[in-house]
Formats: structure tokens, C-alpha cells, sequence
């Protein structure tokens, strides 16, 4: 385990939480941050100022007691309107701004933005500038997150690399994917290896990080500075302390107690609630409930049945203690969904 240098930032340590829309908010953020995460991304904000007053981009801009430094990522295909996007955050609390290259959603690259934007190094170049110019007037660090091409047969994960770093970008993510591969398929880590011998600025390693061994593994295979876990934190914020307990000691930690692990589920519902509302707070919390709940091939707990048909936040908390009541009856004294599973089936992409 070590820190990373961010700029002016010394992070606490180099387990990044990946940013993800409809996932990352600040709960979730908050909560990982305090199970071990040394930095956490937001979610994806659209540099349309079209669309900053809707519900969704408030909460995303939403920061409000989050712990620092708070990193905003912005997204989209016009220079001008990304450097706006910039400035409109840095307004509002963001120390980091994040550049968006990585996602492969059909709706985002649609609009030509998210790892899009790789098929056009011109206008990547354009972007970046623009970005930076408003981040150096204001001594904020500006990151990319990117891929490692368009298509396999289209990589250029180097010239981005390159051209980021003159740009002055202060560190890169980069997801060992190309466009066109979505998240299908194994992550490589040949490129993220060539781009951090290439370049002298922080690059985080990010794809496919789903257990301890795996971190350690790719963190010694590419030389990166840091790995960025995504999908395997869904309904598994501990993976960040057991990913660094098994960095510092070798060792695997053991999964949560039921006590813990229930003191944790509803403290981050509690914050979800409060965050969105009791009404949008009960309807989004599901998902991260599915998560917690939920067993590798997807099969649901039976508990699964009545807090997806629960109708208030109370109830939908009410259901989940009546849940760890009746596993502490069973005998059982650590959090999984199933006995016959350890803690590494949490981990699960």
C-alpha cells in the first residue's frame, strides 16, 4: 500500500472507488471512503448547462459534508462547454475535475462524448486544453479517465497518454478496455503497463480489479501507481479495507461480523433516505440492497421478495433487521447471503 500524489493532494492511500452513474453518489462515496478508499470520483456531470438545474445533476453536484478532496467528473464533446462545466464546479466546491473518456455507454458515446471522443485525438487534444486552462487559473489538478482505444484493432492509449501529460493533466485512469469491448471479456494490462513506462505523471490502474490477489497482481504487472475498483464494491464497500489489509499483511481479512455489517447497511440507508427523499430514496435503495443481497449468478435472498415490494423507507429497514434477526438465530456470525460463501463472493464483478 502506498499514497499517491495528486498534484498539491497527498491521498491516503492508491484504492481509487471508480466513478459510476446511479452508483456513486455521495453516500456511496462517503461510505467507501470510510471502509478504506483513499480517493472517490463522482459521478458522471454532463457539461450541458441545459441540463445542471434537474433533479438528478443537483444531487450529483451535491457535496455537502463529503470528505475532501472532492473530485467532480464532467463529460462531453464541446471544448467550450467542458471548460464551462469546469469552472461551473469548481464554483461549487470541486478541487479535482475529471475528464470522461471511458465510458462506453451507447447514450454517451452517442453524443460523441465518453470514450468516444478517442476516434478523434484533434478534438481530444482541444478538449484537454480548454479543461486545464480553466483548472491552472484556478490551482485545481485535472485528471483523465480513459481507454485504451476505440477498437482493438484502434488503440491509442500512448498518444492520449502523451498528449495528456504535456497538456498538464496531474494523473490518468486508464480501463484496460477498449470502447467497442464494453465491459465484456478480461481486462488487459499490457497497455496500462506501456502508458506508465511512458509517461512520468500517477497512472491508475482500472478493469477487472475484483479481489485482493488481483490488486497486489496488477499493481506489480503494470507498475501503476494505483488500481480503480468498480463493480466489485457494489454491495461490497469492506473490499477496500480487505484489499489493504491483504496489501499491508498478506493475509485475508475476515468479512464483517452481522453486527457490523447491519450497523453499516443501515447507516448507508440512512444517508441514501436522506440524501434523495423518502419516496426516490426507497425506489433507488433496491438496487444496493440487491447488491448486499444478492449471490453471484444473481440468485436473490428470499428477503429480496419483500423489500423489493416494500412501500416506505421504513419498512424497507424494518424488513433488512428482521433479516440479520433471523441469520444471528441460524447460528451465523459473519455477513454473506449464503453460508456456504466466504467473503471473496462479495467481491464478485
Amino acid at each position: 500500500m502506498q499514497t499517491v500524489q495528486l498534484a498539491h493532494f497527498n491521498l491516503p492511500n492508491n484504492l481509487f472507488l471508480a466513478p459510476m452513474a446511479g452508483v456513486t453518489d455521495r453516500p456511496f462515496r462517503q461510505l467507501c471512503k470510510k471502509l478504506g478508499a483513499g480517493h472517490a470520483v463522482s459521478e458522471m456531470a454532463a457539461s450541458n448547462p441545459q441540463l445542471w438545474a434537474t433533479d438528478k445533476s443537483t444531487r450529483r453536484l451535491n457535496h455537502t459534508g463529503e470528505t475532501k478532496p472532492i473530485a467532480v467528473q464532467i463529460a462531453g464533446a464541446d471544448p467550450d462547454m467542458m471548460a464551462h462545466a469546469a469552472e461551473y464546479n469548481i464554483e461549487r466546491g470541486a478541487q479535482i475535475i475529471d475528464i470522461n473518456m471511458g465510458c462506453p455507454a451507447k447514450k454517451v458515446c452517442a453524443v460523441a462524448a465518453g470514450s468516444a471522443l478517442l476516434r478523434h485525438e484533434d478534438l481530444v487534444q482541444r478538449i484537454l486544453a480548454a479543461v486545464q486552462a480553466v483548472c491552472f487559473k484556478h490551482h485545481v489538478p485535472l485528471t483523465l479517465k480513459y481507454r485504451t482505444g476505440w477498437s482493438p484493432e484502434n488503440k491509442n492509449a500512448l498518444t492520449i497518454a502523451k498528449m495528456a501529460e504535456d497538456t498538464g493533466i496531474s494523473l490518468l485512469t486508464l480501463h484496460g478496455r477498449t470502447r467497442e469491448c464494453g465491459y465484456s471479456g478480461h481486462a488487459e494490462y499490457d497497455t496500462i503497463k506501456a502508458v506508465k513506462q511512458l509517461v512520468k505523471i500517477p497512472v491508475i490502474a482500472n478493469g477487472d480489479i475484483d479481489t485482493p490477489e488481483k490488486a497486489v497482481a496488477v499493481l506489480k504487472y503494470t507498475g501503476a501507481d494505483g488500481v480503480m475498483i468498480g463493480r466489485a464494491a457494489q454491495g461490497n464497500p469492506w473490499v477496500f479495507r480487505e484489499t489493504l489489509h491483504y496489501m499491508r499483511t498478506g493475509q485475508h481479512l475476515a468479512p464483517p461480523t452481522l453486527e457490523e455489517a447491519q450497523q453499516t447497511l443501515t447507516s448507508h440507508l440512512e444517508d441514501h433516505y436522506s440524501f434523495y427523499g423518502e419516496k426516490t430514496g426507497m425506489l433507488t435503495a433496491r438496487k444496493h440492497l440487491q447488491w448486499y443481497l444478492c449471490d453471484p449468478v444473481g440468485k436473490n435472498h428470499p428477503v429480496m421478495d419483500a423489500l423489493m415490494k416494500a412501500q416506505s423507507t421504513q419498512a424497507q429497514l424494518e424488513i433488512l433487521n428482521q433479516f440479520f434477526d433471523q441469520w444471528r438465530s441460524a447460528g451465523h456470525t459473519h455477513f454473506a447471503a449464503y453460508p456456504e460463501q466466504t467473503s471473496q463472493r462479495r467481491m464478485a464483478a
